[in-house]
């Protein structure tokens, strides 16, 4: 789970972005932090990289396909 401090410094959406499920090796959409959905490891993702592939991220069978979701994403133009 991604954690924080300060909650003035994160902001909370429910933009259709956060909902979207990305294979291995997608590129991101979006920078951010990226969750599985399976075994709910986290990685950081630059948008335009390729999400880890299935050779990088492995999880037990049972827990179901690795597909990424994104939980939080990293604003780099702030108004």
């Amino acid at each position: 789970m991604a954690l924080y401090k300060d909650p003035h410094l994160i902001g909370k959406s429910t933009h259709p972005e956060f909902d979207r499920l990305y294979h291995p090796g997608a590129a991101a959409p979006l920078s951010g932090i990226y969750r599985c959905e399976g075994c709910r490891k986290e990685v950081a993702s630059n948008a335009g990289e390729p999400l880890p592939p299935q050779n990088h991220h492995q999880h037990d069978e049972s827990l179901g396909e690795i597909l990424w979701r994104l939980v939080v994403y990293a604003d780099h133009d702030p108004q």
